[in-house]
């Protein structure tokens, strides 16, 4: 069996993924140290055309002096994915793809980088939330991610539309279990200044089951990191399960069989904390 690549673990555990533009290269450095457990160079959506070029080379340049990025390439078939593509490969760097609807297009990208590039697919089109568990099944991806904005827009709706976007984003979760991948990662909030809107995408996707965000500003990165870590309580109910031992009984006048002991294990992993109550 093919070693995983050492981002996987990263990629799969991380709550906040902060991206940055690929032509700005003066804030690479800084989104780094913004404690965001994984920065985004952002060859896509926040370069216009005439900066491709440059923003490659930027991300060229800064992996190049030994630092760690995710890469979001520009779509498959654009005049740029190619270029985008090699340049990645060549740094071994997760890769996020977007208008990810195409099973055998992510599995030709697995290929071509002889799996040294974790996958993030990108999944931001009704086509994508159709054949998600397709997307999820590829060799190679470790998590998908949702595109609320580009959606919404296709769909006609406000990207900030709970109850318009709930089913995409259920549809997105089972798909990732169904598929054995680790949980997706939730959408952007545009209103970088509004703390409480943050909170509440947040509250809402983690209860939909996504256990990270994607991050526009360094300022959403705390948030979002306290959001998505287990609560006080959470981690007293969890130690409190797997304490009392693998019978069936109950804690807290609540049945405990072996589905709610791999939760409460579930809850210490994602705070990082031991597991070895069982």
């Amino acid at each position: 069996m093919t070693p995983s690549p050492p981002d996987t673990d990263r990629i799969a555990t991380a709550r906040t993924l902060l991206f940055v533009p690929g032509h700005r290269p003066d804030r690479f450095d800084k989104a780094a140290a913004s404690g965001t457990d994984l920065v985004i160079i952002d060859l896509e959506d926040a370069v216009a055309a005439d900066d491709k070029d440059r923003a490659r080379d930027n991300a060229d340049a800064w992996l190049g002096l030994g630092n760690t990025a995710v890469v979001r390439v520009n779509p498959p078939g654009t005049p740029w994915f190619e270029a985008d593509l090699a340049r990645a490969a060549d740094h071994s760097c997760p890769i996020m793809v977007p208008k990810a609807e195409n099973s055998t297009v992510l599995a030709e990208i697995t290929a071509r980088t002889a799996r040294r590039c974790p996958l993030i697919p990108l999944v931001e089109t009704a086509l994508g939330i159709e054949r998600a568990h397709e997307v999820c099944a590829v060799p190679g991806v470790v998590r998908a991610a949702f595109g609320n904005v580009d959606l919404a827009t296709q769909l006609g709706v406000a990207h900030d539309d709970h109850l318009a976007l709930t089913h995409a984003r259920s549809r997105l979760v089972l798909s990732s279990a169904a598929a054995g991948v680790h949980p997706p990662v939730d959408g952007v909030t545009t209103a970088v200044r509004d703390p409480d809107a943050l909170d509440t995408d947040v509250a809402r996707a983690r209860r939909l089951g996504f256990t990270g965000k994607l991050c526009v500003h360094p300022a959403q990165v705390r948030h979002v990191a306290d959001g998505f870590a287990p609560s006080a309580g959470e981690l007293r109910w969890a130690r409190g399960v797997l304490d009392a031992g693998d019978s069936v009984t109950t804690v807290d006048g609540q049945m405990v069989d072996r589905p709610v002991l791999e939760r409460a294990r579930g809850v210490l992993a994602r705070a990082g904390e031991s597991q070895g109550r069982a």
